[in-house]
């Protein structure tokens, strides 16, 4: 089974349903290759979740063995804080394609907006959100600068496609003032308790694609001692109903509420009966009234937020 695709501002096509290489640090490649021959053809990884050596080395077995080609998937990085100095971009995308194996990354995103110090990876690699000194420390390179240098990317083919990350409606229209090629996709956090309406209606009405990342709102914060008091979305009555009704599993209801919303999810998992259930959330429908239910759990609850991991930057203030 392999997910529906949607066709980006650049003539690309992504897929609706992808695979989320966030904290994917055990059996890293053993996890992409089997994520592949379960049918997923999207990657999401970053330079700061530490694992693309080992995510291209589960790529380079599926095409190896051919399981799939290289021109099937569709590979998606992006560019660390601390990188954002126009002529460290490009040298650091580079080396990421290198480490994931590849001539070009499908989809490259300012993973935030924030500039940050730069740390030479020969220092510090992955990078993180302090200097060589554990301190927080940022830099004055301008969005505009950093965004001219993904843009020489694409026209360099290191990037077929490029978006943005965690950024707000007024950077967005900012960016739109002076974007040469603009963005692609838009990747925020967004599930039923934080559905950010009126940004994705703003991104969409300019076939900006939306993807949200963690879709299932607390569960993956409870791993990192965080929300422990919020009600997992799993055990929300209205989901755990709309999930019987349709004899469904809670996850499935979640993934499909956002792609009926015409959003772009990327879920992981190591359990094959999972993997296989989070791909398949696009051969049914919700109803209006399940869809009108779903979007009332709202409660701008937001979980990944610099300020909660101490970093001094109130970017969704």
């Amino acid at each position: 089974m392999v997910a529906p695709t949607v066709k980006l501002s650049s003539g690309h096509q992504m897929s609706l349903v992808g695979f989320g290489l966030w904290k994917v640090t055990e059996n890293t490649a053993d996890t992409v290759y089997n994520a592949i021959k379960a049918g997923y053809r999207l990657f999401d990884g970053a330079c700061g979740y530490g694992n693309e050596v080992e995510c291209g080395k589960g790529v380079a077995r599926a095409i190896k063995e051919g399981l799939v080609k290289r021109e099937e998937l569709f590979i998606v990085s992006k560019l660390w804080n601390s990188f954002h100095d126009e002529e460290r971009v490009k040298p650091i995308a580079k080396k990421q394609l290198a480490d994931w194996g590849l001539e070009y990354f499908d989809l490259y995103l300012i993973h935030f907006p924030i500039a940050l110090e730069y740390v030479d990876p020969s220092v510090r690699y992955p990078p993180s959100w302090t200097n060589a000194q554990d301190k927080v420390s940022f830099a004055k390179a301008p969005l505009y600068t950093t965004w001219r240098a993904m843009e020489s990317l694409v026209d360099e083919g290191l990037a077929k496609s490029i978006g943005v990350s965690n950024y707000s409606a007024p950077l967005m229209m900012d960016l739109e003032r002076y974007a040469r090629i603009m963005p692609s996709t838009l990747q925020i956090e967004h599930h039923p308790y934080l559905r950010q309406k009126l940004l994705t209606d703003w991104c969409q009405e300019r076939n900006i694609q939306i993807t949200a990342y963690s879709s299932f709102g607390p569960m993956s914060y409870r791993e990192m001692n965080m929300a422990e008091h919020v009600p997992l979305l799993f055990e929300n009555p209205t989901i755990v109903d709309i999930a019987k009704k349709y004899n469904k599993e809670p996850s499935q209801i979640l993934l499909r509420w956002a792609t009926q919303h015409n959003i772009a999810v990327i879920p992981k998992s190591n359990n094959p009966g999972r993997l296989a259930q989070n791909l398949d959330v696009c051969s049914f429908d919700l109803s209006k009234e399940d869809l009108e239910a779903i979007d009332g759990l709202d409660k701008h609850l937001r979980f990944n937020d610099p300020i909660a991991y101490g970093i001094p930057a109130p970017i969704f203030a």
